[in-house]
C-alpha cells in the first residue's frame, strides 16, 4: 500500500508581510525544520501573493531549476540573462540558475494582486549555464485532464527542466472528475484551488498536499467545485 502523508494548509510555515503573503510547503528562509525540507526532489513549494505594484527585488540563484505556476494576475521576470516575461495563468516558466544567475519578480498590476506557485528542484548536473522558458498551455490545459507543465523527459508540450527524474503535471479539473495519480518513487499531490479526494487517502481542501510514496495505483477526484492540481513525481 502507498504511504500516504496528509499535509494541510493550515501547517504550512507562512511569511506575512506588507507586501507578501507566502505558504511554504518546506523548510525555507527563516522556518526550518529538519524533517520537513523535501519530498524526494521537491525542496520547494511556495504558495505566494504578492500585492499590486510591488514584488521581490532582484537577488541571485544558483544550481536550482525554478518553475512558476501562476494561478491568477501577472508575474513580471527580468533577469542578468536579458529574459524578460510577463507570466499569467496558462504560462509555465522555467528559469534554470546553473553557475549563477541574478532576477526580480515583480507585479506589474496597480491595483490587483498576483498569485502563483514557486517550485525547486535541484538538477541532474551542476555547473550548467543559465537558462530560461516559457511556454503556453493553455489549449493542454482546456481538456480537464492532467497535462505536464514542465518534464524532464522531454514531454513535447511542456517546458524543459534539466532533471531527468522529474515530472510537473498539473490540471484543471472539472467537478466529478477522476484521474490517475502518475506512478513514482516520491509523488507529491497539491491541491491550488478548490477540493477533491486521494483514493485511498482521503479529502484534501485547497491549500492541502499528499506526499506518496512508491506510489501505486491511485487515482484523485475532484470536488463539487472542480480544482486545478500539480503534482510533481521524482525520483
Amino acid at each position: 500500500m502507498t504511504p500516504i502523508d496528509v499535509r494541510r494548509a493550515g501547517e504550512r510555515f507562512t511569511t506575512k508581510i506588507d507586501w507578501l503573503d507566502s505558504k511554504h510547503s518546506f523548510s525555507f528562509g527563516s522556518h526550518y525544520e529538519p524533517s520537513n525540507i523535501n519530498h524526494g526532489l521537491l525542496l520547494v513549494n511556495n504558495d505566494d501573493v504578492v500585492r499590486a505594484g510591488t514584488g521581490f527585488g532582484t537577488h541571485p540563484h544558483r544550481d536550482m531549476e525554478i518553475v512558476t505556476w501562476v494561478l491568477s494576475g501577472e508575474l513580471e521576470h527580468k533577469d542578468s540573462e536579458g529574459n524578460h516575461g510577463i507570466i499569467y495563468p496558462g504560462l509555465a516558466q522555467r528559469m534554470s540558475a546553473g553557475t549563477g544567475i541574478r532576477h526580480s519578480e515583480h507585479n506589474p498590476n496597480a491595483t490587483a494582486d498576483v498569485h502563483f506557485l514557486q517550485m525547486w528542484v535541484p538538477p541532474d548536473t551542476q555547473g550548467v549555464e543559465p537558462g530560461y522558458e516559457q511556454l503556453d498551455i493553455s489549449t493542454e490545459f482546456k481538456t480537464g485532464e492532467l497535462v505536464p507543465i514542465a518534464s524532464g523527459k522531454r514531454h513535447d508540450s511542456a517546458i524543459t527542466i534539466r532533471q531527468r527524474d522529474a515530472v510537473l503535471w498539473g490540471g484543471r479539473l472539472a467537478a466529478g472528475k477522476r484521474i490517475d495519480v502518475p506512478d513514482d518513487r516520491h509523488v507529491h499531490v497539491f491541491v491550488a484551488r478548490g477540493s477533491g479526494e486521494i483514493d485511498p487517502g482521503g479529502a484534501l481542501s485547497t491549500g492541502d498536499a499528499a506526499r506518496l510514496t512508491d506510489a501505486d495505483g491511485l487515482g484523485f477526484t475532484a470536488g463539487p467545485e472542480g480544482a486545478e492540481v500539480l503534482i510533481w513525481a521524482t525520483a
